[in-house]
């Protein structure tokens, strides 16, 4: 295995200096490292969804990325910036739409990226969601509400 070495990031808007081996899991760096603990570990395999980060503005799993892949790039946590994103939170704080804390930032961080990618279509986000995400609470009615109330928001 290669040794740690630094790594140059933007992270929620703000330029960040890590030392890792270069095949660390971005979710550890983000939450090890940065202290960045909205981003969740789930099943540690890239199936659940619950790493979900954007990179360069694209909904990408953090659990199985590695460290190197991401020098140089655009990290947008579920703590961000992010103008979409904070519309999304207050839609699922207004429809009390977590119950677990699993899934939840997870999917926000997905709604928000299709968002800004101009996804509009109730099917094509929740079919993007039923391929990403894995929730087992039981909070899905409302988020769906919460997506249904950003989709009225965005027409």
């Amino acid at each position: 295995m290669d040794d740690p070495r630094p790594y140059d990031l933007t992270v929620d808007g703000r330029a960040v200096r890590v030392t890792a081996r270069p095949d660390t899991p971005v979710l550890s760096v983000l939450r090890d490292d940065l202290g960045l603990l909205g981003t969740r570990t789930g099943c540690l395999q890239g199936r659940c969804g619950s790493c979900t980060v954007h990179l360069d503005g694209k909904a990408v799993q953090t659990c199985s990325l590695p460290l190197w892949s991401v020098e140089g790039r655009r990290i947008d946590t579920v703590e961000g910036p992010s103008p979409t994103l904070a519309r999304v939170r207050e839609a699922f704080l207004e429809e009390q739409a977590a119950q677990c804390g699993y899934c939840v930032n997870g999917i926000m961080m997905t709604v928000s990226a299709l968002l800004d990618e101009g996804v509009r279509d109730r099917s094509e986000m929740l079919e993007t969601l039923d391929e990403r995400h894995l929730c087992r609470c039981g909070a899905h009615p409302r988020m769906l509400r919460a997506i249904d109330r950003l989709l009225e928001g965005a027409a």
